[in-house]
């Protein structure tokens, strides 16, 4: 921007502003848009440039002109080319890309409706002229040749847009007009009349009229109101894009999937992280009377892109802070409101801006943090992590070619063995994406790199086989926790689900002399302490049941441990496996390790649902659990489960407590 001084030609002050007029009016922007930004235009044109108040407004001016108000990048619309970018990219995830392949479905279908046309008129002649011009436009075309038979065609058909005669006998253009608008408010009619005067037109367009044209009629003219009436229906009826929202553990591939949605559409991609914003105005922007005023990463990033209709990805969504700056979350209601958005204003620009063209894609680890209004907003698509055998397939497709490549092992790749890389998987890993087994290959090859330089002649491609995985990257550092331990008396085996996908934990058990106090360690939460209590009330209440004397309990405390009593745990699932425990502990029935359950227990011993049925079915699959017992109500979620892993897996269902434990426990003084 040019600094004015003191004394220099007025003239070259009005010549910027009229530079500055121009590139306003180049800008395209929207009617009401330019007409706010041309008035404040006037008011700098009457300040002083060497005024604080002249450089706010022209800047202000500057990045108004500079948003891409009309730009916007053509979507390729390719539904073959779209599922090949998808599946090239990403394995399995098959829920995730057929939601992305029925979204690209629709806007194939609506972009290739061919739209449907009613022409009503009682001359013959202008019947024909116009369904030849409409037809030949590419349009189907329906014609009446008087009012009540348009009426009859309304009750059978929708139409896009009417174009209909204003004098007829008995039911005149305006009774068309009054039964179109009130059957579809959408339906663009245009009234061609010979009889043509000004109180006329006044009432056809305030009853919705779009256009009043006068005979005889021009093709031209007919053709551009018809073009601009499906305009004016396509900004009302626009198909608004998802707002997505990836719920995964991390290193499930939330981030890239987004830059694939994009690559596959052609549209541009922008990422913003929310983890720790605390600042509303990072969302609307500063009023632009502060002192370094910006707008907020929502149009500053649109404004880098160029494009109204990038893919937008808002990252960390569970993340997001608080405190007296203001709520980003509840700024993003706004933004993320497909109602709403078409009308964001900028605190900066002040102006509406539309965001209804951007397709939005958030990413969390949990839903639980995101608040509730702004969760409504978002159409959830869970992330639930990989089986051992989808692991394997996309080391071998995606991960060992990459850090091959980043290791400069180019010429003499090493070559990985389906048995090296599942005990990589198995010993080395325990998560649900990713990250931790591209670090192992990576750790590999950095280390295969420096044994080809060490050998002569650079080396031969090496071969790794599970016996070098040892050592070269050291003692195993997972165990199969279930698999290798004993039956015991007083401890279960239960499933939780955490942020990094699903858990199996130990629930023990023991008694001693005491006055019938119950104690609870682990970093409990409150929902697992009252879990516990009403799992002992259960087996109190039912002492006859268990072969348990009524003083039983009067004399010893009971404790309930749940190991890595660092890690805060919490959560209603608990509640059967903690009744197990106890069960186990007072008939002295050991509990067998290779059964998990997940289950909440009432004090009427029955067995209510839990979530991340398939998360928990797949990390006993990997601790090596052989049967896992799930609440009768969570059959429809059984489905979810891979068909490897289900096949590998007895899956119980039940809904009464004494159901199961015939099944879970060894006879009484059996060997553990």
């Amino acid at each position: 921007m040019r600094i004015f001084r003191k004394g220099e030609d007025v003239e070259e002050l009005s010549g910027e502003i009229e530079e500055l007029r121009a590139t306003v009016l180049k800008a395209h922007m929207p009617e009401a848009v330019e007409k706010i930004t041309l008035k404040e235009l006037e008011k700098l044109a009457k300040m002083s440039p060497s005024s604080a108040e002249y450089t706010i407004g022209f800047n202000h001016i500057d990045y108004l002109v500079s948003l891409p108000w009309h730009r916007m990048t053509e979507d390729h619309l390719d539904l073959k080319t779209a599922e090949a970018i998808l599946d090239e990219e990403h394995y399995g995830l098959e829920k995730i890309k057929d939601r992305i392949l029925e979204y690209l479905a629709v806007r194939i279908l609506k972009a290739s409706r061919n739209h449907q046309m009613l022409v009503v008129d009682d001359e013959k002649m202008t019947r024909m002229n116009l369904e030849h011009v409409l037809t030949k436009d590419g349009y189907r075309v329906h014609t009446a040749s008087s009012g009540q038979e348009a009426l009859d065609l309304l009750e059978a058909h929708d139409y896009d847009v009417i174009l209909t005669d204003l004098k007829m006998e008995n039911v005149d253009g305006m009774g068309v007009l009054e039964r179109a608008k009130q059957k579809d408010p959408s339906t663009e009619v245009i009234i061609i009349t010979g009889y043509a005067t000004v109180p006329t037109a006044v009432e056809a367009m305030r009853k919705g009229s779009h256009h009043f044209l006068a005979k005889p009629l021009k093709l031209d003219e007919i053709r551009a109101t018809v073009k601009r009436a499906l305009a004016s229906k396509s900004r009302q009826l626009h198909s608004r894009g998802p707002i997505l929202c990836f719920v995964g553990p991390p290193g499930t591939g939330k981030t890239s999937l987004g830059r694939s949605i994009a690559r596959s559409l052609h549209r541009k991609f922008i990422r913003i992280s929310l983890a720790g914003m605390k600042d509303e105005a990072e969302i609307r922007g500063h009023r632009r009377s502060y002192v370094g005023a910006l707008p907020g990463r929502i149009i500053q990033e649109i404004r880098r892109a160029e494009t109204r209709n990038p893919v937008f990805m808002l990252d960390e969504l569970d993340k997001i802070g608080q405190d007296f700056k203001g709520d980003p979350a509840s700024a993003l209601l706004e933004v993320l409101d497909p109602e709403q958005n078409a009308q964001f204003i900028d605190h900066y620009l002040d102006v509406p801006f539309d965001l209804s063209k951007v397709m939005f894609i958030a990413t969390a680890n949990t839903v639980d943090p995101i608040p509730g209004p702004l969760l409504d907003r978002l159409e959830v698509l869970y992330l639930s992590g990989y089986t051992e055998r989808e692991k394997e397939k996309i080391a071998y497709r995606y991960l060992i070619p990459s850090e091959i490549e980043e290791a400069g092992l180019s010429e003499n790749p090493p070559e990985f063995t389906s048995e090296a890389v599942r005990k990589i998987i198995r010993e080395y890993t325990r998560e649900a994406g990713l990250r931790n087994l591209q670090r192992q290959i990576a750790a590999l090859c950095r280390k295969t790199a420096r044994q080809s330089l060490k050998a002569e002649n650079g080396g031969s491609s090496a071969k790794i086989t599970p016996e070098m995985i040892e050592e070269l990257l050291g003692p195993k550092r997972f165990y199969f926790e279930v698999s290798e331990a004993k039956d015991r008396v007083g401890v279960a085996t239960g499933l939780a689900w955490t942020e990094t996908g699903g858990e199996i934990i130990f629930i023990e058990a023991s008694k001693m002399r005491g006055n019938g106090r119950l104690i609870l360690t682990g970093s409990l939460g409150d929902v697992m302490k009252e879990s516990a209590q009403a799992a002992l009330s259960y087996i109190r209440s039912h002492t006859e049941r268990f072969g348990l004397s009524e003083d039983f309990f009067g004399h010893q405390d009971v404790h309930i441990h749940v190991p890595a009593g660092a890690i805060p745990k919490d959560g209603p699932s608990a509640g059967l496996t903690i009744a197990v425990a106890l069960i186990s502990l007072f008939t002295d029935r050991a509990v067998r390790r290779g059964v998990a359950l997940s289950g909440e227990l009432t004090l009427s011993g029955r067995i209510l649902p839990v979530g991340g049925v398939k998360e928990k079915a797949m990390a006993a699959h990997r601790a090596g659990v052989r049967c896992v017992v799930f609440p009768a109500k969570n059959e429809a979620d059984l489905r979810e489960i891979p068909e490897d892993i289900r096949s590998e897996l007895e899956i119980l269902t039940i809904n009464e407590l004494d159901s199961v434990l015939e099944r879970v426990l060894k006879p009484a003084g059996a060997a553990t």
